[in-house]
């Protein structure tokens, strides 16, 4: 079966955009100099990276599914437009004689009846399309159970009690004294 204009744009775009299959955490820190790679902000800009990443592929996603409405609307508006033009009593009697001379045009959607043979192939294809789009689903939460797991394991420091960065509380307690005093000033 021949791949469906939203698996090719899936697989081109959204596949390999996923920031972890670009760059992994570790290969991110080892750009950084020495004396930063163990430093927790680096972490934080990797996540922060992600997260920006994870909303472009997200809003690519959600184009993909909007313009594959947008052409099956328009492929019904189509086939609806030439029964309705095949319909219409007022025909075109260029289109006539073109009909006469060349036989009816061959890229016209004809419409038939189904019967028990022509109807499996249909309901065939319409199957693959639901596992296809299962399968995709499946890899889709894979990959964010990945992204879950993997932010989890990175506040696990966090968790247990144990900071990579000893003086982080002081930072902190710092930076919000600094919030206070200048809320201070502005009241």
């Amino acid at each position: 079966m021949a791949p469906t204009e939203s698996a090719i744009l899936q697989n081109y775009l959204l596949v390999p955009a996923r920031l972890p299959v670009i760059v992994s955490l570790q290969e991110f820190t080892s750009y950084f100099p020495k004396s930063q790679q163990s430093s927790p902000q680096v972490r934080t800009l990797y996540r922060d990276l992600q997260q920006q990443r994870n909303a472009v592929v997200d809003s690519v996603a959600s184009n993909i599914d909007d313009e594959v409405r947008r052409g099956k609307a328009l492929r019904r508006a189509v086939a609806k437009a030439r029964r309705e033009a095949e319909t219409d009593e007022g025909i075109d009697d260029e289109i006539e004689i073109e009909r006469n001379l060349f036989g009816p045009i061959s890229n016209t959607v004809k419409s038939k009846k189904h019967t028990l043979y022509s109807i499996l192939p249909e309901m065939e294809t319409a199957n693959n399309d639901l596992e296809q789009e299962i399968r995709r689903l499946e890899e889709e939460e894979a990959a964010l159970l990945e992204s879950v797991q993997q932010t989890v394991g990175n506040m696990s420091d966090l968790r247990y009690g144990r900071l990579a960065n000893p003086k982080l509380a002081n930072e902190v307690v710092d930076g919000l004294k600094d919030v206070e005093a200048i809320c201070k000033r502005k009241t």
